[in-house]
């Protein structure tokens, strides 16, 4: 077993929250050496948890739409690498799901990432993931870190998350449509193509 397989099977194998999970230890996330983009959500819902794919809920539907791709594309692990904030589903809070288990990305992403050396864009999906990666570099607010999203690029591209709980965010906010989902799908685009 190569050093990528190994890690892959110790990730899977996770139980560090475990006792902090209401559904016990699932975690979700789909990785190649090869991968070109990397996608940073928060963690699973339910059905993610559920099924064991990544963004295969709503939220997936509009990610996918964003970026101009269909699930064939999307779940080609060669072109997508998806490695949430936490890989395990938190649990319910009072507006929506809790947050990702704060152990997962500082104990797994460095060692994922390391394995992927071909990942020319990240995607900093949430306040979580852009917290996490941009650190001080990030607005006071996850509108003005999308909104500045050129600040970071090539490397990064921050979006606030797709789900349907944030669509009164997007209808405050048209400038997104119009500005960043253009941007994302034509970086996504030439990076598929490469």
């Amino acid at each position: 077993m190569d050093s990528f397989e190994k890690l892959v099977t110790e990730a899977k194998a996770c139980r560090l929250c475990e006792s902090f999970l209401p559904l016990g230890p699932r975690p979700v996330f789909s990785i190649r050496p090869t991968s070109k983009i990397l996608v940073i959500g928060q963690a699973p819902g339910t059905k993610v948890h559920a099924t064991g794919i990544p963004w295969n809920d709503p939220s997936g539907d509009e990610l996918r739409r964003w970026l101009g791709v269909d699930r064939d594309v999307f779940y080609n692990p060669e072109i997508f690498g998806i490695m949430p904030m936490g890989f395990c589903y938190p649990g319910k809070g009072k507006g929506g799901d809790m947050p990702p288990r704060p152990e997962c990305a500082p104990t797994w992403h460095q060692k994922m990432m390391n394995q992927m050396p071909e990942v020319k864009l990240t995607l900093l999906i949430g306040q979580y993931a852009q917290k996490f990666y941009l650190g001080e570099r990030r607005k006071k607010t996850l509108t003005e870190t999308v909104r500045n999203f050129e600040l970071y690029l090539p490397e990064y591209i921050p979006l606030v998350h797709p789900s349907p709980r944030n669509l009164m965010w997007r209808r405050r906010n048209p400038w997104f449509e119009e500005e960043v989902v253009p941007t994302l799908r034509e970086r996504v685009h030439e990076l598929i193509r490469v």
